[in-house]
């Protein structure tokens, strides 16, 4: 049990201190990986970047024996492709540029997300651009094509436009290759209306004299170049990098630093492998009963690279074979992510407090769909927090407004006995215990609350329905924070007014550090996103209107027994 009141002050202000580390904690995390993973800057000519297929006869043999993953530094390619050999796509939600050499994603725009708040442009994803470049890339690895170590297959299309109509639910767009031998390939991309996830598949069709033999790769590549984040300081970091899921662990980091220390090499059944930064993903799915090499590497120009090598494909003399894989580009909706992949869901990351996270946004969801408003959403939510934790609460306002009458009492005693501090907290806990109060009843309910308010940070800023999500009058962006600054200084009001509420403290320097509190939060909180702003205004004024309503009614109870 604590000894005195001095106490039960000092472990509240130690467990929002405790908070405040933790923001700080991530912030500097966030900025010492980006300096440990600095990228060198890029040419004009470049590396293919190919995989090495040493294929074997058996499969399983073949995958375990793979180890040279690396790209072939022998071979160079123009990455700034020709806009003759590009393909370009367009669907409602997308559009994407495909270059015929590889048939590779270069590029993908998100038409429904705009770069910036106000702005036309739509948000920029997969690119060719030397600063950010950021690909997704695929083929199929033979030592007789359509790739090869040294080089991938240049694709011809009868198009090099391709939009979906209005009357169109799909839309497809065939890469043709063949040999000499006689082998040919169709490489076919499936684009559906109103998703982000793009169907591929590998036609192989023998007609040459022999077994044709290869392996299905899959990689992104993309340089360590985090996205602008606008929120400012004490804002908790969002993952940027890598990950895969196996059977055995369903999502699991690569970081850009752990891709630099050391090369990943894990045999995965099913999975997917994932580049992922603040509300958008890019994630290749194989088959989810195929056996694959998981692998990374980091090129000497500063390209990391996350991607799998598939089983072997055998396609006999005169036959054909198919093969088939997933590619999704896209928000990070958890509704559309659980239909693409098992767990992709899981890379909206709400850090160790998701269950929290988890029923937070349901709540929110659930409520949005009524009122049509990310803002009155968190309104209505911290509500119903208010409501869950009301009798804890009320509880603690009781206790605090006990308090606050015992300090005269307090006060006649450390005159007293104030010298011997023994005495004095031995005489304070007999007259606690006697007029039935528990100082640390009143530190409950903020404890309590503090899982709360993490776990609403994170939905506020890893859910991308609250980008650029508008509120009322200025506040235009829930996920920015208050161009104004009005919601951190009503937050910082109410939480004063909560304050004068509370029991005095009878020590000046803590009494100075008290009163000086709401304005510390202010300042430090001054760039948190707006929402998380609405979310502590609200509450700390739902919070004062119950103490102050507990409070006056203990003192009319108090008056009509007298």
């Amino acid at each position: 049990m604590l000894t005195n009141l001095f106490d039960y002050i000092r472990y509240c202000l130690y467990g929002i201190l405790i908070v405040l580390v933790f923001f700080v904690f991530q912030d500097w995390q966030k900025e010492h990986l980006a300096k440990t993973a600095q990228t060198s800057t890029i040419n004009t000519v470049q590396n293919n970047y190919i995989p090495t297929n040493n294929t074997q006869d058996n499969v399983t043999k073949n995958i375990l024996t793979q180890t040279n993953l690396a790209p072939n530094n022998n071979t160079q390619v123009i990455t700034n492709a020709p806009s003759e050999r590009i393909i370009h796509i367009t669907t409602d939600v997308m559009e994407a540029d495909i270059d015929a050499n590889g048939g590779n994603i270069i590029q993908v725009k998100l038409l429904k997300y705009p770069d910036s708040l106000n702005s036309k442009t739509p948000f920029l994803l997969l690119n060719n651009l030397p600063d950010t470049r950021y690909l997704a890339q695929s083929g199929l690895l033979s030592e007789i094509g359509p790739d090869t170590s040294k080089a991938q297959a240049f694709y011809t299309s009868s198009q090099i436009a391709y939009t979906l109509a209005p009357d169109q639910n799909t839309l497809l767009v065939p890469l043709q290759w063949k040999n000499n031998q006689g082998v040919s390939v169709t490489k076919l991309f499936t684009f559906t209306r109103n998703s982000y996830e793009i169907d591929m598949d590998y036609k192989i069709a023998n007609q040459s004299n022999q077994t044709w033999d290869g392996n299905l790769y899959l990689q992104l590549l993309r340089k360590n170049t985090p996205p602008p984040n606008k929120a400012g300081f004490m804002s908790m970091s969002t993952y940027f990098g890598a990950a895969i899921s196996t059977p055995e662990k369903r999502f699991q980091k690569i970081s850009f630093k752990q891709m630099a220390n050391s090369n990943l090499s894990q045999i995965v059944v099913g999975g997917w492998v994932a580049m992922i930064q603040h509300y958008f993903i890019s994630a290749w799915i194989p088959d989810k009963n195929d056996t694959s090499q998981y692998f990374s590497r980091v090129t000497n120009d500063g390209l990391y690279t996350v991607g799998l090598i598939g089983p072997k494909v055998t396609v006999l003399a005169k036959h054909e074979a198919l093969t088939h894989a997933k590619f999704y580009a896209g928000p990070t909706i958890a509704s559309h992510l659980e239909q693409v992949a098992p767990g992709l869901q899981l890379t909206i990351d709400y850090g160790w407090l998701w269950f929290i996270s988890a029923i937070i946004f349901w709540m929110m969801q659930k409520i949005y769909d009524v009122v049509q408003n990310w803002g009155w959403s968190i309104v209505l939510v911290t509500l119903v927090i208010k409501l869950l934790f009301f009798h804890l609460s009320a509880k603690s306002y009781r206790s605090m407004s006990a308090m606050k009458k015992l300090q005269p009492k307090i006060a006649i005693l450390k005159e007293r006995l104030g010298e011997d501090k023994q005495k004095f907290t031995q005489a304070t806990l007999e007259l606690y215990k006697k007029e039935k109060v528990n100082p640390m009843s009143g530190c409950l309910p903020i404890l309590v609350q503090i899982p709360v308010f993490i776990g609403l940070y994170w939905v506020l800023i890893e859910s991308v329905q609250l980008r650029q999500a508008p509120f009322i009058l200025w506040i235009q962006d829930l996920s920015s924070k208050d161009p104004y600054y009005v919601l951190p200084i009503l937050m910082g009001i109410t939480m004063f007014l909560q304050q004068r509420l509370n029991p005095p403290v009878a020590d000046p320097t803590q009494a100075k550090i008290m009163m000086f509190m709401p304005v510390v939060f202010t300042l430090m909180f001054m760039n948190f996103p707006a929402g998380l702003m609405l979310y502590w205004f609200v509450n700390n004024l739902l919070s004062f209107l119950q103490q102050w309503f507990i409070m006056h009614r203990l003192e009319k109870s108090s008056k009509t027994k007298r």
